[in-house]
């Protein structure tokens, strides 16, 4: 299998100007690289620069794919949007994942590597993948955790965590697109993902929550919402995910007053087990229901072909002669189908005596056409 690796960065926050995209074309010469990205693959050799200090200097996001069961995701954010304090509980038996400061920032690095991880992440191809994924570092930004607790899932997959430790959060909630691609992205069993989602992380839309958003609102002193506003007139793109940040959080203090109790890995395990067992019962219902659907089609076809075969009487047994003088499979085929609707028919009209005695005609005059005689037993148009 020939090397394959995939990078690329996305600047969000900042376009590159002609002196970003000239210092980038010094590490690639094949690269595409515009006002907000840089990407290339490899086929051989290997990119000369270094991801994260690329990622300090220019780059929001960065999402790296290798053949060799490689997958690194990294987002850069201000520190005041991210609370590191409150990552140790979900990422502290998580190795791949590293939260480092770069000045005014914070760059958040997941990487998982098959051959440590136990992972087995098959064909690799990373083209398209940030473009799914980039919407959870808008999440972070508003203050949504979500995408550690599914890092969190690992360690549960993986035995890391005792049976008794509690859920991070109280559960996942209604999962976003960019939530369910990482679970996929990184391998995350998704019978934990499905159980974890059966509980609310914060209050799911709504009018409650339309109702909490008011009130967080009305709440910015005057003055607070004159600078937000500035800061908006200014270009700062990070109002809105701090407008977002605060009404998460009233929003998280509501659950938490409803009482809504975390779940033991134990507990989460249990659900994943009742939601395979879900899926299960759901693939053998609709199993059963494609089955009874296509038995009722072919009912109804072979109705129309019955009353067919009584309109043209005993004209149809001179159509089977006709085909097996064709002597090939689809002719074969064509006489078998009417011999078998004909079966049908004489049990309908009493006939059956009538039919035998034909079909032992037939066998012995064709005993030579042995693929022929070989169908008919297949489907036990017998003698008598």
């Amino acid at each position: 299998m020939s090397e394959y690796q995939y990078y690329e960065f996305q600047a969000i926050d900042r376009p590159l100007d002609e002196a970003d995209q000239a210092a980038l074309r010094k590490l690639s010469s094949r690269a595409e690289i515009t006002s907000r990205s840089f990407t290339n693959e490899y086929h051989w050799g290997d990119f000369r620069g270094n991801p994260r200090k690329l990622m300090e200097r220019w780059f929001d996001l960065h999402l790296y794919v290798a053949n060799w069961g490689t997958r690194t995701l990294m987002m850069r954010l201000p520190k005041e949007t991210l609370d590191e304090s409150q990552l140790d509980e979900f990422i502290s038996e998580v190795d791949e994942v590293e939260v480092f400061g770069s000045g005014e920032n914070l760059i958040v690095a997941i990487t998982f590597d098959s051959e440590n991880s136990g992972y087995n992440y098959g064909y690799a191809d990373g083209d398209g993948w940030l473009d799914l994924l980039a919407p959870l570092r808008d999440d972070l930004l508003a203050g949504d955790l979500r995408l550690f607790y599914i890092l969190w899932l690992t360690a549960v997959e993986r035995d890391f965590l005792p049976d008794g430790r509690k859920e991070p959060l109280p559960g996942l909630g209604r999962l976003s697109a960019p939530l369910r691609e990482l679970g996929d992205f990184f391998g995350v069993d998704r019978g934990l993902v499905q159980a974890a989602a059966e509980h609310p992380a914060v209050s799911d839309g709504g009018a409650g929550r339309a109702d909490v958003s008011r009130e967080v609102i009305e709440s910015i002193p005057d003055d607070e919402k004159s600078a937000l506003l500035l800061r908006l007139v200014n270009g700062d793109a990070h109002v809105a995910a701090e407008l977002r940040r605060r009404i998460r959080t009233a929003l998280d203090a509501s659950l938490r007053r409803s009482g809504l109790k975390r779940r033991t890995v134990s507990e989460i395990r249990d659900g994943r087990l009742a939601a395979r067992e879900s899926r299960e019962a759901e693939a053998v219902r609709r199993k059963e229901e494609e089955r009874r659907r296509k038995a009722e089609e072919a009912a109804r076809a072979q109705r129309v072909r019955l009353d067919s075969i009584k309109r043209r009487g005993a004209r149809v047994w001179d159509e089977v002669e006709r085909e097996l003088e064709y002597k090939n499979a689809s002719s074969y085929d064509r006489a078998l189908q009417l011999l078998l609707d004909l079966r049908a028919l004489a049990g309908e009209t009493g006939s059956e005596v009538d039919f035998r005695q034909r079909i032992e005609s037939i066998r012995e005059r064709h005993e030579g056409k042995r693929a022929f005689i070989k169908r008919l037993n297949a489907h036990r148009i017998e003698l008598g």
